[in-house]
């Protein structure tokens, strides 16, 4: 598969600084890429739009960006999520004889980070690494409605509520009344919103800084659960959520 020259030449940028050279000048940029300073020039504009990349306005020099050291936590939570989350799955999949999943919200968007199958389920649509709608599914839900209220003002701005089944909310009004039930009561229900016959629920897990982390849901068929086996499915997944942000609340205080 052919390379692209301008990503690569930007990710170079990015491998020349670590812990001994922290800061360079656009000149010392140019010389180790062996590209002309107008070029260089280029990239470190757009890899300082994005936050990859700063400034120093004093001397000129460029060094890492904080938006580096934000994606990397985001990498490093998620694989302490899955391992310290893993335990849970296992049960509450045992316990039910359900899918269980475990989500990270990702933009606009929930994502599947892990899963176990239940032993009596049949949905087999979900994987790992499935992008999830933050309107339709319960992780998305359930990730959306315990951001701050700032987050959530901007990622509703402009959303598209892409109608997955006759059930799928459609507006912002509605979803607004929807988040506003989920914060109440602290878990989230997607009752046939995003696939025909299948019905979901989903707790947080929060972090020390009270701030979601991730998001545990249990995958039924409606002909299957009903709404009483749904209940008790949905208050161990209170329990696990709740231990699991006991210990989250010590990995990650801040």
């Amino acid at each position: 598969m052919p390379m692209i020259q301008s990503v690569e030449r930007a990710l170079k940028i990015l491998n020349l600084f670590d812990e001994y050279t922290t800061e360079l000048k656009i000149t010392e940029i140019s010389e180790k890429m062996g590209l002309h300073k107008s070029t260089v020039h280029s990239l470190l504009k757009t890899l300082q739009e994005y936050s990859y990349i700063d400034q120093n306005p004093e001397d000129g020099k460029y060094k890492l960006g904080l938006k580096l050291a934000e994606r990397g936590n985001v990498v490093i939570s998620n694989i302490d999520i899955r391992k310290a989350a893993r335990k849970y799955l296992l049960d509450l999949s045992a316990k039910t004889g359900q899918t269980v999943h475990l989500g990270i919200l990702d933009g606009r968007e929930g994502v599947y980070v892990d899963k176990v199958e239940g032993e009596q389920s049949i949905i087999r649509y979900s994987r790992i690494g499935r992008r999830l709608p933050l309107h339709s599914t319960a992780i998305g839900k359930v990730l959306l409605s315990f951001q701050d209220p700032q987050e959530i003002k901007s990622l509703l701005k402009d959303y598209h509520y892409q109608q997955q089944t006759t059930s799928t909310i459609s507006n912002e009004a509605v979803f607004q009344k929807e988040i506003e039930k989920i914060q109440q009561q602290g878990f989230a229900v997607d009752n046939q919103e995003n696939e025909q016959g299948v019905r979901c629920a989903a707790v947080p897990i929060f972090k020390g800084n009270g701030k979601v982390l991730a998001a545990i849901s249990i995958s039924t068929l409606v002909s299957r659960v009903n709404d009483q086996e749904l209940d008790v499915f949905i208050d161990l997944l209170k329990t696990s959520c709740q231990e699991l942000s006991e210990q989250m609340r010590y990995a990650y205080d801040v």
